[in-house]
């Protein structure tokens, strides 16, 4: 099981939609990013734009901190330790 941690979320909001940036350590191959994207995906009516070893973005319509607490307890279920920093 892979343990990764939050270190950082970046929330831009635009209008009715929220865009996170969402900063993980410890993800180190092709099948991390499967897991997050997927961990995101199925979190809620999110749409995710980008998930690379370090990092994932997605749009959110809901409000940010709590689609950032989604995402990050959706992570948590796929096996994922992580934390929201600020």
């Amino acid at each position: 099981m892979a343990a990764n941690l939050l270190r950082e979320t970046e929330v831009s909001v635009e209008g009715n939609s929220a865009e996170i940036t969402l900063k993980i350590d410890g993800m180190h191959c092709g099948s991390c990013i499967r897991r997050v994207t997927q961990a995101i995906h199925l979190a809620g009516p999110f749409t995710v734009k980008e998930v690379r070893i370090g990092a994932a973005r997605f749009v959110a319509p809901a409000e940010a901190a709590q689609a950032a607490e989604t995402a990050v307890g959706a992570l948590a279920k796929a096996g994922f330790t992580a934390r929201v920093d600020g």
